[in-house]
């Protein structure tokens, strides 16, 4: 039995790219989501299915601001 958290295929992160800039992307486990730090946006991952959308996708610059 395998210990497996939802998150994405190793193999299928390595093919997937930003679809507006074509960049590499990384894999934020925490947050579910795929960072494109050339586009500053951060695509959601849905039950294990990247949402590769950038209507669907985060804006980097939109955390929380503490205070």
């Amino acid at each position: 039995m395998t210990d497996r958290t939802p998150g994405i295929d190793p193999k299928l992160l390595e093919i997937l790219v930003c679809p507006l800039t074509k960049g590499p992307l990384t894999y934020d486990a925490d947050r579910q989501e795929l960072i494109s730090d050339k586009a500053q946006l951060a695509y959601p991952i849905r039950d294990g299915i990247p949402i590769m959308l950038p209507s669907e996708a985060r804006p980097l610059n939109d955390a929380p601001v503490a205070g």
